[in-house]
């Protein structure tokens, strides 16, 4: 009687720690597999991608590549300057989305777009926008040091890269990098080492009976592949100093041979308050991390259509980092990673004599979206989807 007894409670102890673990992971089971309607889930939005269309391409006078590139970029324009900029017409849409195409032989072009299916009445319709405090790293400082080739050649970190002007990029097609224009352009002409301009890519480092020196291991060691052609908006050569410059402080690169590894998908830029968490995340190489990759996450605060202001803390060296969401996408059923900004890094405001520090990230609207997506594509029929 006293075995059987015992042996019934062995099993009932057994039934209800099933049930328990039944429970448990039918919970996981949910949170990890709700349904793509459901309000819990981020979704990536469904818009419309306009078409920007080369029309005419002429030749301009090469470059002088006087200065060195500038990994801080200042202006006299913030968050709410940014706000009450007039909102641009058509005409001025096509002229800022115009670009340069400086080529490695030193020739460079200039292209005339034409832009379809852009209703510029619905520009400027940002709801829930919110102020932006000063932002300093002080304190705890929120970046991680990606360490370990299992983390730093895999994705989505190995969708960083470094440019041999000093910036960071990020892999966006089989042979293009998606970078700040600042980091080749000073606003006025190209900067020192943008005609021979490279990109490099993080090697595996090799392990030897010779390698016993610390600072050896540490330091990072790349391969580098020659750009072929570097496309600049006309919105950022009209000068940093114009209010609207910053908003088109993005570039694309294409490379002279292609690279092996998995490059991340370009989005267009939810609003912030769509992003999982309000949060955004990039990788770079902080100029004060020799060595490192560096990653942070963060909040996203105030945002203007073309700009995102948020908290991440970064350092000259980031600038040019793609700024990246992960969202359900309802239409292939899956999660995606999306590169959705590109990292311009610390805006110096002087506001009445008094400096401000913003960190700001250029945004991919949908005309964004099309023109860097024809750069990469050569067409507009597979950028139909943003």
């Amino acid at each position: 009687m006293e075995f059987h007894m015992r042996n019934t409670c062995v099993l009932v102890n057994r039934c209800l720690m099933a049930s328990v673990l039944q429970a448990i992971l039918l919970a996981i089971l949910l949170l990890l597999f709700t349904s793509p309607g459901s309000s819990h889930q981020p979704l990536w939005p469904l818009q419309r991608v306009p078409v920007v269309w080369p029309k005419q391409t002429e030749e301009r006078s090469p470059p002088h590549f006087l200065h060195a590139a500038q990994l801080e970029v200042t202006s006299s324009c913030g968050p709410e300057c940014h706000k009450r900029v007039t909102t641009p017409s058509y005409w001025d849409l096509q002229r800022f989305l115009s670009y340069e195409t400086l080529h490695s032989s030193g020739q460079l072009t200039e292209t005339a777009v034409a832009i379809y299916g852009f209703d510029a009445n619905s520009f400027y319709k940002m709801t829930g926008a919110r102020s932006r405090d000063k932002r300093q790293i002080f304190g705890h400082d929120s970046r991680f040091s990606i360490v370990g080739q299992d983390f730093l050649l895999n994705y989505p970190f190995s969708t960083a890269v470094k440019l041999s002007t000093g910036c960071s990029g990020t892999l966006v097609g089989d042979r293009h990098v998606l970078t700040a224009a600042h980091c080749v352009h000073d606003g006025k002409n190209y900067v020192k080492g943008a005609q021979r301009l490279r990109v490099g890519f993080l090697k595996p480092r090799q392990m030897n009976a010779g390698a016993r020196n610390d600072t050896s291991r540490d330091k990072m060691k790349f391969q580098w592949i020659r750009v072929k052609r570097t496309h600049v908006p006309k919105g950022w050569i009209k000068g940093t100093t114009n209010d609207i410059g910053m908003d088109y402080d993005y570039a694309l690169l294409e490379l002279k041979k292609a690279h092996k590894r998995r490059h991340m998908k370009l989005g267009i830029s939810p609003s912030a308050k769509q992003l999982p968490g309000k949060r955004v995340q990039f990788s770079g190489f902080d100029n004060d991390r020799p060595g490192h990759l560096v990653y942070r996450f963060c909040k996203a605060g105030d945002e203007t259509y073309d700009l995102l202001y948020q908290h991440c803390d970064a350092q000259p060296g980031a600038s040019g980092s793609g700024v990246y969401a992960r969202m359900w996408n309802r239409r292939l059923r899956r999660w995606e990673r999306k590169v959705i900004g590109v990292f311009s890094g610390h805006q110096w405001v002087d506001l009445s004599g008094a400096p401000q520090e913003f960190n700001v990230a250029v945004r991919i609207t949908p005309l964004k979206y099309a023109q860097i997506c024809y750069w990469i594509k050569g067409n507009y029929v597979d950028c139909r989807e943003g």
